[in-house]
């Protein structure tokens, strides 16, 4: 067969889950093939003629370090011809050492050059150096000892409506874009252009090829303030382009991201992964389920949970599942809580909780969206709720705060975790988010009553590229502040909204770089640092600490 008949990759690998004795790498090529890795075959299942494979790589050794090529029939295709990268390898849980586990959010594809690397301040395009990138060039100047194990992409991985300057230009020469919704992606195709800019960056593939990656989708990935109100998606529903792109929305996500968050053992009893697994035609399938989805409002479980050592980590979609109904607004469902109750019961040395959008903002801002439900919901009259509604959109108070009764949910779940009542209470409680575009940690303080034993942190870090600019900083800041918090609390009363049931102070930050936080995990000590870009040539740009602090 000539040379440029064979297949080639795409996209990938992606080294998505990783246990003790399982790995699975997912790939996109250009043809149906099949791939192989480590001596393991799968066949390429295709949807809307683009083809992906996700390879179970099992029987391997707990605490082990396997370096992998991947061939497609037969002929090697990774790594590519004359990469200097160091092999891509799967390093297996096991052996007692400590896990490395780095987090954030929020990432652009833009090229590393200008304008594009400078501040917000200085060029309007500006979004300085990629942090990932930056992590990615520091582990190939290190050594493999010293490699995080995983690496959490907690939302907004592709963006619908800005960046990507390569998409804008393809969806320019494929269609007009004079009419709603412009340049934005409207289908498959064009999201599988986002997925293709964001990840083909050699650093980012090598990246992605070695660091066990989990991903949860948010707004961007979608669209901006998706899922913010009832209202907002009633209007939505009524765009004539909103049920194609949601539709191919779900598809993606699913294929891109999704897919490979879950285990070999949940995949042996996924109904859809069956059905599309090797189909070259599988577009059917899975555009049947993702309509279904999107025109219902009902569907799959996008939440699931890993299990490193001796840590649990439930990853709680906070965006797709949301109850936006009349009278009733919360962040999952009556089912999917359950699921996360059920899944944070048992005796763990840490309990992670990875949600998108942080459980706990600033106290003043926590204060002034938990007023803007109320009053939203008519608590001070009609005209003051459409108001409401429009600064919910405008600022985007779509956190925890303006989900109350999620809210309220979720405290009591960490007090009775914390406590003791659900099995062994952990060292430590860390809910890791993102979205917000700066870092910090704040320390969550409990009614003596609750008995709380396990240390409660919540830990946000964002973004990975995607920083504020010198106002939208002032901003945040001042919802830190203490004045503000106060006049915010006593707003929130007055519109019903209940006391949070918890106290919250700051440890660290806030923060506005791009960024990245890695956890260490090691029994039952836990270590949290957040490292800030530095600029400088290619070959010197490097991680700056910004803080370190022991959690447990």
């Amino acid at each position: 067969m000539p040379e440029e008949t064979k297949p080639k990759l795409v996209l990938g690998p992606l080294l998505r889950y990783v246990g003790e004795t399982a790995a699975t790498v997912w790939v996109e090529t250009d043809a149906p093939c099949e791939v192989e890795i480590l001596g393991r075959r799968e066949p390429t299942f295709t949807v809307e003629e683009h083809h992906y494979a996700l390879v179970r790589i099992e029987g391997l050794e707990p605490g082990s370090f396997n370096e992998y090529e991947v061939a497609l029939d037969g002929e090697r295709r990774w790594p590519q011809p004359g990469s200097e990268l160091p092999p891509s390898a799967i390093r297996t849980l096991g052996g007692g050492a400590p896990i490395d586990v780095c987090f954030g959010s929020c990432r652009v594809a833009l090229p590393h050059e200008e304008p594009y690397v400078h501040s917000k301040d200085r060029h309007e395009e500006g979004m300085e150096y990629d942090a990932l990138r930056v992590l990615a060039s520091e582990m190939v100047r290190g050594e493999h000892e010293e490699w995080p194990e995983f690496l959490l992409l907690l939302g907004d991985q592709v963006y619908v409506d800005e960046g990507s300057p390569r998409t804008r230009e393809r969806i320019r020469a494929r269609r007009g874009t004079a009419t709603p919704p412009g340049e934005e992606v409207t289908d498959y195709e064009e999201y599988s252009w986002l997925y293709e800019e964001s990840w083909s960056d050699p650093l980012i593939r090598w990246l992605f090829s070695t660091v066990s990656i989990s991903m949860q989708w948010d707004d961007h990935d979608m669209s901006d303030d998706w899922n913010i109100s009832r209202s907002w998606l009633a209007e939505m529903r009524q765009k004539s382009w909103w049920h194609r792109r949601a539709t191919a929305g779900i598809m993606s996500y699913w294929v891109y991201q999704h897919l490979g968050n879950l285990s070999p053992e949940v995949l042996d009893e996924e109904d859809l992964y069956a059905r599309v697994r090797g189909n070259v035609h599988a577009t059917a399938e899975l555009r049947g389920f993702a309509a279904e989805i999107e025109s219902t409002g009902s569907g799959t479980r996008w939440s699931f949970c890993r299990d490193l050592g001796g840590t649990r980590v439930i990853f709680m979609d906070s965006r797709a599942g949301r109850v936006l109904e009349e009278g009733r607004r919360a962040i999952v469902d009556d089912e999917e809580w359950e699921w996360v109750v059920e899944h944070a019961s048992g005796d763990f040395d840490h309990l992670l909780i990875a949600t998108t959008v942080p459980f706990l903002l600033s106290p003043g801002f926590h204060h002034l969206e938990a007023w803007g439900e109320h009053t939203g919901a008519g608590a001070w009259g009609a005209l003051a709720a459409r108001g409401a509604e429009k600064l919910r959109r405008a600022v985007d108070f779509d956190h925890w705060a303006s989900f109350e009764e999620s809210f309220q949910r979720m405290r009591r779940l960490l007090e009775e975790v914390g406590s003791g009542k659900r099995g062994r209470a952990p060292a430590s409680i860390v809910i890791l988010s993102g979205d917000v575009h700066h870092a910090y940690l704040a320390e969550m303080g409990f009614r003596p009553e609750v008995g709380m034993q396990s240390a409660a942190y919540q830990a946000v870090c964002s973004p990975y590229r995607n920083p504020l600019d010198r106002h939208e900083r002032v901003v945040i800041k001042v919802g830190f502040s203490r004045p503000f918090a106060a006049a915010m609390r006593g707003l929130a009363r007055a519109s019903g909204a209940a006391d949070p049931g918890l106290r919250w102070r700051l440890r660290d930050g806030p923060f506005f770089d791009n960024q990245v936080a890695t956890i260490r995990l090691e029994g039952r000590a836990a270590e949290l640092k957040l490292e800030k870009t530095v600029p400088g040539d290619e070959d010197e740009r490097h991680l700056d600490c910004v803080f370190e602090r022991r959690l447990a």
